[in-house]
């Protein structure tokens, strides 16, 4: 199962919204060469929601391609028809993706029930190791521990982003679940205290602009050497709460148009930074970078 920093990447844009093939392909090879442990693509960072179906599915053969193996491709693949959720983790599945990554479905606000069956005829549909992906914060939907513990006995289901930001509430889920099952935080301001409690790794946004740092601290982590771990995120610390100034991705596009990384593209109904968000993420990033 891997471990350590996963980033939840951008899908990068020209102005007018088409997808920028080539930042794409620079992105990837910034984290292979940045040690990051995998590549999160076409989730909520990487603007799932305004992606067509085709345009979802060509984002991750292009990303398949790209990485050749020499970093795993954690696909996004939820959604909030289970129809929908199931084509797109065929897609991944034969796209030759190592692992799916499938959020809650959003906003019809199904019953644990609901949840679990949903997730369990995902998992039916392919033989790929998914990842089940809660941040209740977005979706208004909520997959409880009780539920979790349920789906974590289907072969397949190997582990969970968890985005709620409760270290409690994470730390409770690892003490539940059977021990090949993996619990990520999806949160990174308190992802280093949730590995303190037994997280394997860090599903992060912060990582798109800090990714030798992200990687690193994860890895202390893994390795029990705290006193490294927490300098590491303390350096992290100011981008990790402003990188959610606004709703993700927007502080995070900006952040990297900043740092020339990628174009000023960003769909509707995402806008760009509000001006009045821009000076203190640019004063987190001038001190970061400084």
């Amino acid at each position: 199962m891997i471990t350590g920093s996963i980033v939840a990447l951008v899908t990068p844009m020209h102005p007018d919204g088409a997808i920028d093939w080539s930042a794409f392909a620079r992105l990837i090879e910034y984290h292979i060469e940045s040690g990051t442990a995998g590549l999160g693509i076409v989730g909520t960072t990487g603007e799932s929601p305004t992606l067509t179906v085709p345009e979802h599915c060509e984002a991750i053969r292009f990303a398949v391609e790209q990485a050749g193996g020499r970093i795993p491709v954690v696909a996004g693949t939820g959604g909030n028809s289970t129809h929908e959720a199931i084509e797109l983790t065929v897609a991944a599945a034969e796209a030759g993706a190592d692992y799916s990554l499938s959020v809650t479905p959003y906003y019809n606000r199904p019953t644990q029930q609901g949840l679990f069956e949903h997730f369990q005829a995902v998992a039916r549909a392919v033989n790929l190791p998914i990842m089940l992906y809660n941040v209740p914060g977005r979706t208004g939907c909520d997959l409880l521990n009780e539920t979790v513990v349920q789906l974590s006995q289907i072969d397949n289901i190997v582990g969970i982003k968890d985005a709620t930001g409760d270290v409690e509430r994470g730390a409770a889920l690892i003490d539940s679940v059977p021990d090949g099952f993996a619990v990520f935080s999806g949160d990174d301001a308190t992802a280093l205290e949730l590995m303190r409690r037994g997280g394997k790794g860090n599903v992060s946004v912060t990582a798109n602009i800090a990714a030798q740092d992200m990687a690193a601290m994860c890895n202390m982590a893994l390795a029990q050497d705290w006193e490294a771990a927490s300098e590491i995120n303390g350096r992290l610390k100011d981008l990790n709460e402003l990188l959610f100034i606004e709703a993700n991705p927007i502080p995070i596009k900006w952040a990297m148009v900043q740092q020339g990384m990628i174009e000023e593209g960003i769909r509707l109904p995402l806008t760009p930074l509000s001006e009045s968000c821009q000076a203190p993420l640019a004063a987190a990033m001038e001190k970061y970078f400084a």
